[in-house]
């Protein structure tokens, strides 16, 4: 087959059909598909009445990040779209493009077709590529618009409580909540990357469409696992965790970055793996259905050694070991989360306001026994937060069980006293309103102790 698409490369200029010329033919077949309809439908409407409907309702997803604070501004539905989006419909819908780019010729048997059309493996390649990569773009648009349009309409264009705590004015949100959905752009690229790889190497096989949600829910496992920092972050999937660490203040960026970069590294070599093998393929074969030999050398080789690669990589410019979860990083978490949250509560109850620096609150943690190490994720975290009220001799005190995952991010439950932080609702001068010291999301940096 080598010497027929040289010939095919060198055909007279007369016939040659331009790459943009090809993309507006594969990226006009891919949205005449009613599947691909469906989908850019969906994206562009159910994040919005989801939104809408589940911020109305009396039970919030309060097991999701910002999942609570959907009553208070609508600029939480739209991170709420991204964490659901991250974990099952970005996977799904890589895989319904990228892993069906190459594989749907397979299956109609058009390749010859194609090939005498175009005259150019080479630009098939890079009209099929930007096409799918096109149609994703609209599909993740889609859902970052929706979620925030639903949103502000059914909530309000209100501050929203940031993850330690802190208040965003609600143009510093809706910034930040567009700034994260762009960042999840580079793991989506990282499993559309794997998804043309799948596509040209299994042929037909229900595998190459399956393979990029079946990479993410490896991913996905491995995250829950306690993993050694720099595995964690060398992983592609791990910026579709970071961008949380944006709404932290000072953000923390450095685990974003790592894992924007290698997400980017990681989509470059899963789609030249694709272009290399796409050109050495036997496009001959009518009955064609993939190379298992060819899908091991080169894909799954390549890409094991690119990770052990980037691990090395990644261990090495950080300095980062074991978890990163250490008892000093809980504890001024939890303490800074805790600081945020009190003003909250104070401007609720209508109280002299006071400053983070006056309240000086500090917390002491462990994980509920002298004999084990207060490190790593659990669900046995005890803390106890003090602070200093301006004119007051006595400190007060609260007593919060935290659940740390493996991932870093924390979730703070109180346990009294029953006026501080005991009860989910608290008595102010205009009715019963949500505690914001009773649950709340944190985050622990996991490269925090690598720096010192």
């Amino acid at each position: 087959m080598t010497t027929a698409t040289v010939a095919v490369d060198h055909d007279s200029g007369a016939h040659r059909v331009t790459v943009a010329r090809s993309y507006r033919f594969e990226l006009l077949k891919l949205v005449s598909q009613w599947r691909i309809r469906l989908l850019l439908l969906a994206c562009w409407i159910a994040p919005a009445l989801f939104v809408a409907a589940v911020s109305r309702q009396s039970t919030l997803p309060s097991d999701t990040l910002f999942g609570r604070w959907m009553h208070a501004t609508g600029w939480a539905g739209p991170l709420v779209v991204l964490g659901f989006a991250g974990t099952w419909a970005l996977p799904l819908l890589t895989s319904v493009i990228a892993g069906d780019a190459f594989a749907s010729e397979d299956r109609l048997g058009t390749w010859r077709h194609l090939l005498v059309a175009v005259r150019s493996p080479r630009r098939i390649f890079a009209a099929k590529a930007l096409s799918s990569l096109t149609v994703i773009l609209l599909l993740v648009a889609g859902l970052a618009c929706s979620g925030a349009v639903g949103g502000v309409l059914a909530v309000g264009n209100q501050p929203l409580v940031g993850l330690d705590g802190h208040l965003l004015a609600p143009g510093d949100a809706a910034a930040k909540v567009f700034l994260a959905w762009a960042c999840v752009l580079a793991p989506t690229l990282a499993l559309a990357g794997i998804g043309l790889l799948g596509s040209v190497t299994l042929g037909r096989s229900p595998m190459g469409l399956l393979l990029p949600a079946l990479v993410a829910l490896a991913m996905q496992l491995a995250q829950m696992m306690p993993l050694p920092v720099a595995v964690r972050l060398s992983l592609p999937g791990y910026a579709f965790i970071a961008w949380n660490g944006l709404f932290a203040d000072p953000a923390q960026l450095d685990q974003l970055v790592i894992g924007i970069v290698v997400a980017l590294v990681w989509a470059v070599a899963t789609t030249a793996l694709a272009w290399l093998l796409f050109l050495r393929r036997d496009f001959t074969n009518a009955g064609y259905d993939g190379s298992g030999r060819r899908a091991v050398t080169g894909g799954v080789l390549p890409l094991a050694g690119l990770l052990a690669v980037t691990v090395a990589a990644v261990a090495a410019t950080t300095g980062a070991t074991g978890s990163g979860i250490e008892q000093d990083e809980v504890q001024a978490s939890l303490a800074t989360a805790f600081a945020h949250l009190y003003r909250v509560q104070t401007d609720e109850l209508n109280r002299p306001a006071v400053t983070e620096d006056r309240l000086k609150a500090t917390a002491s943690c462990d994980k509920g026994s002298v004999k084990v190490s207060a490190e790593g994720p659990g669900n046995d975290w005890r803390c106890v937060v003090t602070w200093q009220l301006p004119g007051v001799e006595a400190a007060g005190t609260a007593i919060y069980q935290l659940d740390v995952a493996p991932d870093g991010r924390f979730m703070a439950d109180g346990d009294g006293p029953k006026e501080v932080n005991g009860y989910f609702l608290v008595r102010t001068p205009t009715g019963d309103a949500p505690n914001p010291l009773w649950q709340f999301d944190g985050n622990v940096e996991l490269l925090a102790t690598s720096k010192g």
